[in-house]
């Protein structure tokens, strides 16, 4: 029998909304690590240790129930009781600890001993109420004052933290069978257990956001699956899309996907969009939230109507350097922390992103495909203008067609690119590519964004508008083909430089180029090729970068690391230029990693060392997971092995699958695709790949045949 070896860090999280809580196993963690719980960009608990009579307690086991509740088990050490010696493992002690806007706490200590004893719990529990970007920095200025109160008739412990009008708080309410005392930093509990008595109490924590009070799922009784976030993680997965299928890792792949995007759920101004990930990207991220939007619109609509409409309300208006936001241009990043409030970081928003403006396009038409709402298009078209706007005024800082990018502000990103690290694009002898820059998958992205909005306006009666961006689209395919080609590569460049000369180092940004159908068609084979030759393609995905580069490095983030997202639109647009068996094996890849990622969570990314007989994985140390366009990617390997591609405004349903042989079958029930709603299998019989409407109009489903490679592929298709 092989070995099983599950991959990913050592930590607890539970969370639900803007509240996070992330320990270590045990539920328990120190102020010196990164972790605690946070809210709205504030860590509200820095330290949480429980003792008996100052004794640590052992781990027996610790897990997550869902996203918002874990249960944790342990036992004691021997404790020095007043009473005589308590040995160890004679009491069991279970941790409930489950988020549903506040924080509830159980916690039940059971007496197997033979004799009663007699002790002091004690919770050592401490706020520091540090901005979460200097909790991930680990360089951390105390700016305001902390103050501690204890309500001994409400058995409450509060800690509030003050600077000038920003204010953060966390009130913990004990419930317990004996009463509680504070002193000294720790909440103590006098229990006393005959054998086989239990011992209760809930904890019940409160925030506050100044004078916004998120209280704690209270009561006694209250249990985590009769929660409202249980309730609204049900009502999530009975309204998407179901899948079903004979290989279980592929399966387990797409529900925990379902799962973990079910948990990254945001609510702002009515809506709910995407949040980019846990622990750190806990908020609206415009990129982040515009490709998981995309992503899943197969599976639900609910993430592009809002992230439609809340970033379309937060366009920028004018121009600032300091928080580089230009006329029409979507914002990167949202914070609501101390920095933030402060204006000590640009995140109010920060606009330092050059791509989401152009994905913001996309996503319009990508959803109107889905959906066939003309009211949605009309909806967004002022803010598409203004997209449209930014792309020809900002976009293209020269006026030669391409789009560039440098920050303006002080403290803005060197890179507002998706590989947004400092070091993340790099000459081929591994110095820096000075700026401005002009990186193939921004053309790739503007052109998805002309095409899909040409499309648009010919459903809005507007022809001429829509010839305009076609022939717009036509010289940008005609110029990129032109400057970005290397021949003796035989690839396209990751970039153009601030001088216009090629940037030649092999990266996968290329195969977003795919994605959108701005590469050539005769030399989309030998791009495909590229991609998957042994020094890009690990056996886990496809690299960021060649294992032939001199910065390559599959431990780094983004020079040599494996992101499953970026794989996820590389295949589609593998099956876009007609590779669809090498679109399943990308999928095949990730798919594989993931079956050893702890309970099947997609990280955000991981190592590009190189797959080998009876090998797993490696773990990049400090990925979010979950994290949004992870998961999402298994709704794009979904979408490549399928061949979905909707057309809701003329009640069609494109399909075009090709099962390879290690996904037999699939089954989807619920999708929704305008005003239809099927229920599909497909199979595979032989070489051939057919399906059958099980529920639904047979006739708004039409199988398209794949594309032959060296031809080019419909521009409506997205």
């Amino acid at each position: 029998m092989p070995l099983e070896i599950t991959v990913g860090p050592p930590q607890l999280v539970v969370h639900d909304g803007e509240t996070v809580w992330l320990s270590e196993p045990d539920g328990q963690h120190d102020e010196a690590d990164t972790k605690g719980l946070m809210f709205r960009d504030t860590r509200l608990i820095s330290t949480w240790n429980l003792f008996a009579n100052g004794v640590a307690w052992d781990l027996l086991n610790g897990g997550s129930i869902a996203h918002f509740a874990a249960r944790i088990f342990m036992a004691n050490r021997e404790i020095e009781a007043r009473d005589g010696t308590i040995p160890a493992k004679t009491l069991g002690l279970q941790l409930d600890r489950w988020a549903d806007g506040g924080i509830h706490e159980d916690i039940d200590i059971v007496n197997y001993g033979a004799n009663t004893v007699r002790f002091n719990l004690e919770l050592l529990v401490r706020s520091d109420f540090t901005d979460v970007f200097e909790v991930k920095s680990g360089k951390i200025i105390r700016r305001g004052r902390i103050q501690t109160d204890w309500d001994e008739t409400e058995q409450c412990l509060r800690n509030t933290y003050r600077n000038q009008d920003f204010l953060r708080a966390v009130s913990i309410t004990a419930e317990a069978d004996s009463p509680a005392v504070y002193a000294n930093g720790r909440l103590s509990f006098d229990v006393t257990l005959a054998r086989g008595e239990r011992w209760h109490a809930c904890l019940l924590y409160a925030l506050r956001d100044n004078d916004e009070l998120i209280p704690a799922p209270e009561g006694r009784d209250a249990r985590a699956e009769d929660s409202r976030a249980a309730q609204s993680l049900h009502a999530w997965q009975e309204a998407s899309l179901w899948l079903r299928s004979s290989n279980e890792e592929f399966y387990r792949l797409f529900r925990q996907a379902v799962d973990d995007l079910a948990s990254l759920r945001l609510p702002i101004d009515g809506h709910v969009v995407p949040a980019a990930g846990l622990p750190w990207f806990l908020v609206l991220f415009g990129r982040d939230s515009l490709i998981v939007s995309l992503q899943t619109l197969p599976v639900t609509p609910q993430f592009a109507h809002g992230t439609l409409a809340v970033l379309g309300a937060r366009q920028s208006q004018g121009t600032d350097d300091y928080r580089d936001a230009e006329p029409g241009k979507i914002l990167h990043e949202l914070r609501r922390g101390e920095l933030a409030h402060f204006n000590l970081i640009p995140h109010t928003p920060y606009f330092g992103t050059a791509d989401a403006t152009p994905l913001y396009l996309m996503l319009l038409h990508e959803t109107w495909r889905w959906t066939g709402d003309q009211a949605l298009i009309e909806q967004h078209m002022e803010v598409a203008e203004g997209c449209l706007s930014w792309i020809d005024n900002y976009g293209d800082r020269d006026g030669d067609g391409f789009q560039e990018y440098q920050t303006r502000s002080r403290l803005g990103y060197e890179n507002v690119a998706w590989k947004d690290s400092g070091d993340a694009v790099l000459y081929p002898d591994g110095t820096m590519v000075k700026g401005p820059k002009a990186l193939c998958e921004l053309q790739a992205y503007v052109y998805g964004g002309w095409t899909g909005m040409a499309e648009i306006y010919d459903a809005l009666g507007k022809p001429e508008r829509a010839a305009q961006l076609r022939e717009k689209a036509a010289a940008l395919f005609e110029r990129f083909n032109g400057a970005f080609w290397n021949e003796e590569l035989g690839f396209y460049a990751y970039g153009l430089d601030g001088d216009k000369k090629q940037v030649l180092s092999v990266a996968s940004n290329v195969g977003h180029c795919l994605w959108t159908g701005l590469i050539r068609p005769d030399r989309a084979q030998r791009v495909v090729e590229r991609l998957m030759a042994p020094d890009m393609f690990s056996g886990w995905g496809i690299r960021t970068l060649s294992d032939q580069h001199v910065a390559f490095n599959p431990i780094s983030y983004h020079n040599g690391s494996v992101w499953p997202h970026d794989n996820g639109l590389i295949a589609r647009g593998f099956k876009r230029y007609g590779f669809g068996a090498e679109a399943s094996r990308v999928a095949r890849a990730v798919s594989g990693a993931a079956a050893f990622f702890a309970g099947h969570q997609v990280p955000e990314l991981y190592a590009g060392l190189q797959r080998m007989h009876e090998d797993f994985p490696v773990q990049y140390l400090g990925a979010n997971v979950p994290q949004a366009w992870a998961a999402g990617s298994a709704f794009s390997f979904l979408q490549a092995v399928l061949g979905l591609e909707p057309d809701a405004a003329n009640d069609v349903l494109n399909v075009m699958p090709e099962l390879p042989h290690w996904l037999p079958d699939v089954t989807l029930k619920g999708l929704k695709m305008g005003r239809h709603r099927f229920d599909i299998r497909f199979w595979h019989e032989g070489s051939e790949s057919l399906f059958e409407v099980l529920e639904g109009d047979p006739c708004a489903v039409r199988l398209a045949a794949p594309p032959t490679p060296g031809l080019m592929p419909s521009d409506a298709s997205v």
